[in-house]
C-alpha cells in the first residue's frame, strides 16, 4: 500500500505544439497528473481544443508569465512589465527591476487579472492547479499580486509552494546555486500562501538543469531522496518544438532537447517503478485541494 501522494505537474502547457503534443500524451497515459496553460502565447486556443478534445485524466491549470512574449492587458497600462516593443522583459530583466524597485505591483496585479480572467474564458472554469513560470512567484512583489488576483475572484486552488528540503540540495546534483535561491524565497513565500488559505505540496522536486535529465537516474534519485506526505514533481516534457527558440530555449542551450528526454523518461517503465519505490500514489492537484493542507514544511 502506498501513503504518499505525488503531485506530477507538467509545466508550459500551450507554449508551443510540440510542447502541448507532448504533455498531452503522457497524461492520457496517467503519468503526468496535471499541467498548467500559458494563456498569454498563441499556440493556448489550438493546445485547450486538443485537450478538450482528449479529456485527459488530469487537471488543467494556469501558468502565469511575466517573462515570456507579451501580456494579455494593452501594455500601455502595465508599463513597468514590459519592454519597448511592448513584450515583457527576460527572467533576467525582470529579476533586475524587482531589485530596483522598478515593477509597480498594481501592474503585476492587472496582467495577472487579466490572464485569470483569459484562462476561465479559454476553459470555461477556474482553474485547479496554479504556478508560475520561472518560478516567478517567489518574489514578494509578484506572489503577493498573484494571490491577490485569485483571492479577488474567490478561489484557492491548488498553489506550488517553490520549496525544496536541504537533504535533497546536498543530495541531488543539477543546478544547486539556484536551487537554493529558489528554496530560500520559495519557502517565505509558502508560508503566506499558507496563511492565504492556499492549498499546496509539502516539498517541491524536480528543478534542475538540461544535462541532468538525461541521466537514467534522474528521477528515481528525486523520488527516493525528497520526503513528506505530498511531494509535487515539477517537469518540462515535451515533443521536439522549434517554435521555442527564442522565446523559451537558444540554440545550443539544451532545453529543447531536455523536454525531449523528461517525455521518455516519465514515459517509461523505470519512471513508474520508481514511484512505487518510493512509496507514491500519482494523484492530481485537485485531490490535495480536497485535503485542504496547509502545513507549511520545516
Amino acid at each position: 500500500m502506498t501513503d504518499r501522494r505525488l503531485v506530477v505537474v507538467a509545466d508550459d502547457y500551450g507554449i508551443g505544439p510540440g510542447t502541448s503534443a507532448g504533455i498531452l500524451r503522457l497524461c492520457r497515459a496517467g503519468r503526468v497528473s496535471g499541467t498548467v496553460l500559458i494563456v498569454n502565447s498563441q499556440y493556448a486556443e489550438q493546445a485547450v481544443r486538443n485537450w478538450q478534445a482528449a479529456s485527459p485524466p488530469a487537471d488543467l491549470g494556469w501558468h502565469p508569465a511575466l517573462t515570456l512574449d507579451a501580456p494579455v492587458c494593452d501594455p500601455a497600462s502595465v508599463p513597468s512589465l514590459v519592454d519597448r516593443s511592448g513584450k515583457f522583459h527576460s527572467l533576467g530583466g525582470l529579476m533586475t527591476r524587482l531589485m530596483l524597485g522598478r515593477i509597480r505591483p498594481v501592474d503585476a496585479y492587472t496582467e495577472f487579472s487579466a490572464q485569470l480572467q483569459r484562462f476561465r474564458k479559454l476553459t470555461g472554469h477556474w482553474p485547479t492547479v496554479v504556478n508560475s513560470h520561472h518560478h516567478i512567484q517567489v518574489f514578494p512583489v509578484v506572489g503577493a499580486a498573484l494571490r491577490a488576483a485569485m483571492r479577488d475572484v474567490g478561489i484557492r486552488p491548488y498553489l506550488r509552494r517553490v520549496c525544496e528540503p536541504w537533504r535533497t540540495l546536498a543530495r541531488v546534483p543539477g543546478a544547486k546555486a539556484k536551487r537554493a535561491f529558489l528554496s530560500a524565497l520559495g519557502k517565505r513565500e509558502a508560508r503566506r500562501q499558507a496563511v492565504d488559505g492556499f492549498p499546496g505540496n509539502d516539498w517541491l522536486a524536480g528543478i534542475t538543469d538540461p544535462a541532468c535529465v538525461h541521466k537514467p537516474e534522474f528521477f528515481d534519485r528525486w523520488l527516493r531522496t525528497t520526503p513528506g506526505e505530498v511531494v509535487e514533481l515539477t517537469c518540462h516534457p515535451g515533443d521536439r518544438d522549434e517554435t521555442l527558440l527564442g522565446r523559451d530555449a537558444k540554440p545550443g542551450d539544451g532545453n529543447i532537447e531536455r523536454r525531449v528526454a523528461e517525455a521518455a523518461a516519465l514515459g517509461s517503465a523505470p519512471f513508474q517503478e520508481s514511484v512505487q519505490r518510493a512509496g507514491f500514489c500519482i494523484v492530481p492537484p485537485s485531490e490535495v485541494i480536497g485535503q485542504n493542507r496547509l502545513r507549511i514544511a520545516a
